[in-house]
């Protein structure tokens, strides 16, 4: 019986000769949606196009620095002086976001208050005053003083959150990328494990996953428990609303109830899955272990996320600069800024003619001050809709790349799958075999899968314009079908996102266009309905708390290391203005690392399950059409198929009928 095993083709013979119209992942081919192919070369010379005319035009510095009141650059140090910082207190700094009064660029800012008028007359030091006389002979309150002072310094501040965050990288950067390579080599090193020893590892991270949320609840339990009773502890959140010190929010009570409360809630889900999932966990875990299999056979897989993740860093930058060319590409506006009544109030004006013009006579005291960038040209009149040319051809982009990688990946494990002869008829190469082939014959099934994620993602971005726009409308009926169409878009793209990675495996096996692999992929998938559900999404479920695993032990040591709690290494913690800036960013990082890894396995559990339902179609054991699958994997079947039978068995008879 061993030799047979080992040598299938001396039991059965060759299977391709059974089935000449047979055409695997290896097999030639021919070019598929070619004309959406054209359409998406054509989309992207216009992306370049619009990129080369917005670096033409644009200028970054407008988003840089602070613009004074002649519309002109504040150089390197970015501090704006108000003439009379009262005036900011009118309602045209909300309406116009600029401030009537004029603005000069300074060195840096002065330390008291004193009007033109004061300092033109060389009068006594007004700096210590809690009154204060303006130009008009109006005696002003401190209180006013720093009511225009909020109000014209909302950006300000949030241009000084910005710096500090810059700063806390700055000072970190390099902890920041420790951080990230070490949550590559855990990822790594727990791949590697699985591929030898995965009914271990699952069970070990199942238990490892509750740990670390169980040590959440209990941490964030006694920093709970030692603020109770300390003065200022018992505020909440609404009543201290938004501040840019955030540390202040982990010094209450109810900041630490609502991280345990989260925590419990996650703790109670999981554990409550596993309890209901458990018969289907060792089936779910021995899928694991055959993928571990093909990867092991394909190990250049593991690395290929780092392609995807260099293309789609590419893309996302091309349309960020394009973005910020484009809105810096607007020239300067003036506008009539006045104190008193003018019905010239917010119209256009030239600040070179403005003095001879008769606005000044009818207005006294008015002024021409620049307001914000914009323009009347052919170029201007159209500038939003190059914005939104941007933005498609991003979520197009984004969607290709990522197509790009499942087909990719899905045809090396297709090649491992339909190889009779394991490991003697995979392909050299697979990885590369299987990239060429995609992009040789498949970029156009690419291109129309991505194009209409893309359609269905913009108009997801539209409907959320609309809700902003919308927000201050009293009309319930227009809210309540706008929210009833963002919640169907949202369900549309993810269902569109499910039919595509499954179309997009069988464009790998078997090289049809688009329309037909995701017609014959629901298809299949609609016929073994009961294994998607038990098998694919269970072991879905297992990758997930290995992320889950992987993020929690890096963004717990890395919230001991930069809050200072590790001794031995407490020198070594850089000095930050926020140490959730570099632990955010470090989570976030290791879980983009962690599911690159996943990915692949999530890939190649998807390509093999799908191969394997397609396999049972095809063939039936026999000698004549023998299953390609290895023997591990039709264990998994008739465990399965036992387990199914049970379930059937524990249901009262009248219920199934």
């Amino acid at each position: 019986m061993e030799p047979e095993e080992k040598n299938p083709e001396s039991r059965y013979g060759d299977p391709r000769k059974f089935d000449p119209t047979f055409k695997g992942p290896i097999y030639n081919r021919g070019c598929t949606d070619i004309l959406c192919c054209i359409l998406f070369m054509l989309a992207l010379l216009g992306y370049f196009a619009v990129g080369i005319l917005a670096w033409s035009q644009g200028d970054p510095r407008k988003v840089i620095y602070p613009t004074d009141s002649k519309g002109q650059f504040c150089g390197q140090k970015p501090l704006l002086f108000y003439f009379n910082i009262l005036k900011c207190a009118s309602p045209l700094v909300l309406l116009e976001l600029q401030c009537p009064t004029t603005q000069i660029c300074v060195e840096r800012c002065p330390d008291k208050f004193m009007t033109l008028v004061k300092a033109l007359g060389n009068k006594d030091d007004v700096g210590n005053k809690t009154t204060f006389t303006d130009d008009g002979g109006k005696s002003i309150n401190a209180t006013d003083l720093l009511e225009a002072s909020k109000k014209s310094n909302v950006v300000v501040e949030a241009r000084a959150v910005a710096m500090r965050i810059f700063e806390d990288y700055t000072q970190s950067w390099h902890w920041i990328l420790l951080g990230l390579v070490i949550a590559m080599l855990v990822s790594l090193i727990f791949v590697l494990l699985l591929r030898f020893l995965a009914g271990v590892m699952v069970w070990v991270m199942i238990f490892m996953v509750v740990l670390v949320i169980g040590y959440g609840i209990f941490h964030c339990y006694m920093q709970y428990a030692s603020l109770k009773g300390i003065a200022g502890s018992d505020v909440t959140i609404r009543d201290l609303g938004l501040l840019t010190d955030f540390s202040v929010y982990l010094q209450i009570q109810q900041t630490w109830l609502a991280f345990m409360i989260i925590l419990c809630i996650v703790e109670v889900v999981i554990i409550l899955l596993l309890i209901f999932l458990r018969k289907r966990l060792r089936i779910a875990i021995a899928l694991i272990k055959e993928a571990s299999k093909a990867i092991g056979h394909v190990m250049s897989s593991l690395f290929y996320p780092l392609l995807t993740f260099a293309l789609l860093s590419l893309v996302i930058a091309y349309w960020a600069i394009t973005a910020v060319f484009l809105s810096t590409s607007n020239e300067p506006v003036y506008k009539v800024s006045n104190t008193t009544e003018c019905m010239y109030s917010t119209n256009t004006c030239n600040p070179e003619t403005f003095n001879s013009s008769n606005i000044t006579t009818e207005c006294p005291g008015a002024e021409c001050l620049f307001a914000f960038y914009g323009g009347e040209t052919l170029y201007h009149k159209y500038l939003i809709l190059f914005q939104f040319y941007n933005l498609f051809l991003f979520f197009w982009c984004a969607n290709f790349v990522t197509a790009l990688g499942q087909v990719t990946l899905a045809g090396a494990f297709a090649s491992y799958y339909w190889a009779f002869k394991k490991p003697d008829d995979i392909p050299a190469f697979p990885i590369f075999n299987s990239l060429g082939r995609a992009l040789r014959y498949h970029t156009g099934s690419l291109a129309f899968g991505s194009l209409i994620l893309a359609i269905v993602q913009i108009i997801r971005v539209i409907l959320e314009y609309l809700d902003q726009k919308l927000k201050g409308a009293q009309n319930k009926c227009a809210k309540f079908l706008l929210s009833c169409l963002k919640c169907c878009f949202w369900c549309l793209e993810k269902f569109i996102k499910f039919l595509n990675r499954n179309a997009y495996i069988m464009v790998a096996i078997y090289g049809k266009n688009f329309c037909t692999s995701a017609k014959d992929a629901f298809f299949l998938l609609m016929r073994n309905i009961i294994r998607v559900a038990v098998l694919d999404k269970v072991t879905d479920f297992l990758l997930f708390l290995g992320k889950l695993l992987i993020v929690g032990i890096v963004g717990i040591c890395s919230f001991f290391f930069f809050t200072g709690k590790i001794k031995m290494v407490e020198v070594a913690a850089p000095s930050l203005n926020y140490y959730w800036v570099p632990i955010l960013t470090v989570v976030i990082g290791a879980y983009l690392i962690a599911h690159g890894f996943f990915s692949v396995y999530a890939m190649c559990v998807d390509t093999l399950f799908l191969c394997f339902c397609e396999d049972l179609e095809r063939n039936d054991g026999s000698s004549d059409k023998p299953f390609f699958m290895s023997p591990d994997l039709h264990q998994i079947l008739s465990t399965e198929k036992s387990t199914e039978e049970m379930d059937r068995a524990e249901v009262p008879e009248e219920k199934r009928k």
